[in-house]
């Protein structure tokens, strides 16, 4: 029974820190995009300058955050294939 319990709670924690990696991406994202934007907007540039460049950090930033979790949950996973590979 408490290793029913302990998977289920498991499961359960793996997907929440998934959740608060992709929240803190997203933070991080919009952050980055602000800052873009406001170092813009204190040196006098264009509106539409200002707009492209803060989506395109911000969409850079986007993706290599969810490139970077991607990449940290295949090489987990990867682990755990060779650690069962290797006592088996």
């Amino acid at each position: 029974m408490e290793r029913i319990i302990e998977a289920r709670v498991a499961i359960r924690a793996e997907a929440a820190a998934l959740r608060w990696r992709f929240r803190l991406i997203l933070i991080e994202s919009a952050g980055m995009a602000a800052l873009v934007l406001g170092a813009g907007a204190a040196l006098h540039q264009p509106i539409g300058l200002l707009l492209r460049a803060g989506a395109m950090v911000g969409g850079a930033c986007l993706l290599s955050g969810l490139l970077l979790i991607a990449l940290s949950g295949l090489t987990g996973h990867f682990a755990a294939r060779y650690r069962r590979w290797r006592n088996s």
